[in-house]
């Protein structure tokens, strides 16, 4: 297995793993954090021990009480010490190592933000009330900034300091989307590169049922009704 840094990582990578009740999937995901980076698991109140099992495996552990995947993510990232932030799911879902190479196109000022477009390798990965809706925001998304995005899933990468300059509010479903929102108003360079998307370890909190999936939908729609806000778009040395 890899080892996880727990300390600022010499190369600046540091990998948000929003977490809740993740403990069987956990393994799986620490073993393919690339070597030297450090894995950050956000504990957003499991009760199934996820949050020892990410520390006997070398993650860095930080405890968010507030509910909501924005929550998580965004305690992630304050937590983050690193260059350049990741993001990525913590149900097995998508594999972190597929990060790499988002990061060296932010670093190599290709792009400012670099997204992972989900091809699904097995039938039930992505259920279709899942995809339908993704598929609308993205249409929406579209319309909103002109980006000619395909997914708006949770495999990215971006620099740290520019993120926290994009003052992001929402800590529900909508996180996501209120990133790349706001980077497109900031003028930022957004890419979409296709990862394959594997059947996801447990019940999924946000898209597992209808009611999941309309409640995300609900955040994001409000997300996507915000004004245009200004921010600065970052350079190519990170500032």
């Amino acid at each position: 297995m890899n080892a996880v840094t727990t300390s600022p990582s010499p190369i600046g990578v540091d990998v948000v793993l929003p977490c809740l009740n993740e403990a069987e999937a956990l393994p799986w995901v620490l073993e393919r954090i690339p070597p030297g980076w450090r894995a950050l698991v956000v504990d957003n109140g499991s009760t199934d021990g996820s949050a020892g099992i990410a520390r006997a495996l070398g993650a860095t552990v930080v405890t968010e009480e507030r509910r909501g995947f924005g929550a998580a993510c965004h305690a992630g990232l304050l937590a983050a010490t690193a260059d350049v932030v990741c993001f990525c799911d913590c149900d097995a879902s998508l594999d972190p190592a597929h990060l790499v190479p988002f990061v060296s196109e932010v670093r190599g000022g290709g792009a400012d933000l670099v997204l992972g477009r989900r091809r699904p390798q097995a039938r039930g990965a992505w259920p279709a009330h899942a995809r339908a809706g993704n598929l609308a925001l993205a249409r929406l998304l579209r319309r909103r900034t002109g980006l000619r995005l395909h997914d708006l899933g949770p495999l990215r990468a971006a620099r740290r300091e520019a993120l926290l300059g994009l003052g992001l509010t929402d800590r529900r479903s909508g996180y996501p989307l209120q990133m790349v929102v706001r980077a497109a108003d900031a003028g930022w360079r957004v890419a979409e590169h296709d990862v394959p998307y594997l059947p996801r370890t447990g019940t999924s909190k946000v898209t597992g049922t209808w009611r999941g999936t309309w409640h995300a939908v609900r955040d994001m729609s409000a997300v996507l009704k915000e004004p245009p806000a200004v921010h600065p778009r970052p350079d190519a040395d990170g500032g």
